[in-house]
């Protein structure tokens, strides 16, 4: 290779510079042409119609490069060019204020942050305030305004936040009246869904859909909007259109067409450990499904225990109990059979407080001759609550027969059963945790549903993790933290008994259904106590 042939790095660099030189020449020129653009329409006296198109597209260029200053000297120059405009231009002020203070946030530039932001916070609420002075609820300007100023209001949770909403709600109702362009209410309702103010946002979700099935003539469409906002997980307005969308198909269809499209809505919202559900609606669909086919008899084996898994998960654990019992006496040779007898078991006896009927489930699983999980878990049931009510004599007899069963295999159900068996031997008094457990839900009236006790995921392979919380409403107590302890006990899996603590992690060796036991004390005594259920497979 000759000289001439040798790369040269610093013709390489220079070029290299030279190209991105060009190519950031040839974006400032658009910048500036769309400027020019806009200060030519100012000048013409046209940009008024418009105007938010246009900003829009010059605020995305500045807030990409975080240029809020500039953008904000630029608005206000527009606005002398061109005072027709200051509505406009007033309300990307206050936006651009907004976005701003979120960014000084977000890059700890605290300097600017504590300097500048008392004066961009009042700026911001001023020309905001001026938008809304100078348009009426039919702009949907005035509307955007109002959530600006709401959404400010909120993240700094000030006093004012509950009359903007107020003001917000009320704006977008009077717009709703007489404007057909659903943009801006749907995009309202989108902010008051991501902040959590789910009431509001569902009334605003319901006048979007009621104007939408005003200009939607088939069901297919009405189909296809309700299955997109499921998907990009909008529950609450996927289920209004879904709604409409069920209110037209039932009338149109004879109910063999009807029922089974019910029946996928229903599966798709019922409880899933991933992915989007909602098992209230579900279960208004599996209700629907009834009402249309006269009876339970609708649903076959497999909806039935979906349908029982999901109110289970609801924690609706009477309605639970109920479509257990119907799945069990419909498809006795069902293979959901023995996980619907044991839940039914555990449900009525430790959560509807019945320990006799409780009992019968657990002893109807107890006489049969194949052994299983279900079987094993029965046996001890019937020892336990034995042991509870002092008849030892039978705790025992219970426990003997479990411990002969398990010589090869169930090592987490043979462990708890040796444990009880030690206890007999002594005083039959059982361990604490478990004691206090058994006293509070089998003897005193406590609302097991205040804490939401949950494995994640429920459905558990075995040998892989899975995560057991806690999250329970404390009373008030003025300035003082209150002093709480945490009582686990039941099936933990591979973990020891949890420390004082919320939540653990944990994995299952066998199968079946593991019952999760918590009672939280304070130092006045039981404050809630709860009881969960982990599937592992």
């Amino acid at each position: 290779m000759n000289k001439s042939q040798i790369p040269n790095p610093k013709s390489q660099t220079i070029h290299k510079s030279q190209f991105l030189n060009s190519k950031l020449s040839v974006c400032n020129l658009w910048f500036v042409i769309c400027n020019l653009f806009v200060i030519w329409c100012l000048v013409l006296g046209i940009f008024p119609l418009f105007a938010q198109d246009n900003l829009e597209t010059l605020k995305d260029k500045y807030f990409s490069e975080h240029k809020y200053a500039d953008f904000t000297d630029y608005l206000k120059q527009a606005r002398k060019k061109n005072p027709k405009v200051e509505a406009e231009t007033s309300y990307y002020i206050a936006l651009t204020r907004y976005n701003q203070l979120k960014y000084l946030e977000e890059s700890q530039n605290w300097d600017e942050y504590f300097s500048s932001g008392n004066d961009y916070r009042d700026e911001l609420v001023a020309q905001a305030s001026n938008t809304v002075n100078l348009t009426s609820p039919q702009d949907s300007l005035n509307l955007y305004a109002h959530c600006l100023l709401w959404q400010f209001h909120k993240d700094q949770q000030d006093v004012f936040a509950e009359d903007a909403l107020k003001a917000l709600m009320s704006s977008v109702e009077e717009y709703a009246g007489k404007k057909e362009d659903l943009r801006p209410i749907k995009y309202i309702a989108d902010k008051l869904y991501s902040y959590g103010n789910k009431s509001e946002s569902k009334k605003l979700y319901g006048i979007y859909a009621d104007k939408l099935l005003k200009t939607e003539t088939k069901e297919g469409e009405l189909k296809k909007a309700a299955e997109e906002t499921f998907a990009l997980g909008n529950i609450s307005l996927s289920t209004i259109i879904y709604d409409s969308y069920i209110n037209k198909i039932v009338k149109a269809y004879p109910k063999e067409k009807s029922l089974p499209i019910l029946l996928t809505i229903a599966k798709s919202f019922s409880y899933k450990d991933e992915g989007r559900s909602d098992a209230d609606y579900a279960e208004k669909i599996f209700k629907k499904i009834e009402e249309i086919a006269g009876a339970s008899s609708a649903l076959d084996e497999e909806a039935s225990y979906i349908r029982a898994y999901n109110l289970e998960k609801a924690k609706v654990y009477p309605g639970s109990r109920d479509k257990y019992t119907t799945l069990i006496n419909r498809f006795p040779d069902s293979t959901h059979y023995e996980e619907a007898l044991y839940k039914c078991g555990i449900i009525t006896a430790y959560i509807l407080k019945d320990i006799d009927r409780g009992s019968e489930f657990f002893a109807k699983l107890a006489k049969n001759p194949t052994i299983s999980s279900y079987v094993i878990s029965s046996i001890y049931q019937l020892g336990l609550l034995s042991q509870w009510r002092k008849d030892f004599p039978k705790a025992k007899e219970y426990y003997s027969r479990l411990m002969e069963l398990t010589a090869n295999g169930f090592g987490d159900t043979r462990k708890l059963t040796q444990e009880r068996l030690k206890e007999l031997e002594k005083d039959g008094e059982i361990e604490y945790n478990l004691k206090t457990f058994l006293g509070a839900s089998l003897k005193e009236n406590f609302d097991m549903s205040k804490i939401d006790l949950k494995a994640s995921p429920y459905k558990v392979l075995k040998d892989k993790d899975t995560k057991i919380s806690a999250n329970t409403p404390f009373p008030e107590s003025g300035c003082m933290n209150v002093e709480v302890t945490y009582l686990w006990s039941g099936h933990l899996g591979t973990s020891s008994t949890p420390a004082n603590q919320p939540e653990f992690t944990t994995s299952y060796q066998y199968t079946g259904t593991k019952e999760i036991n918590l009672v939280v004390m304070t130092p006045s005594g039981i404050l809630e106590e709860s009881i969960d259920m982990a599937d592992v497979e």
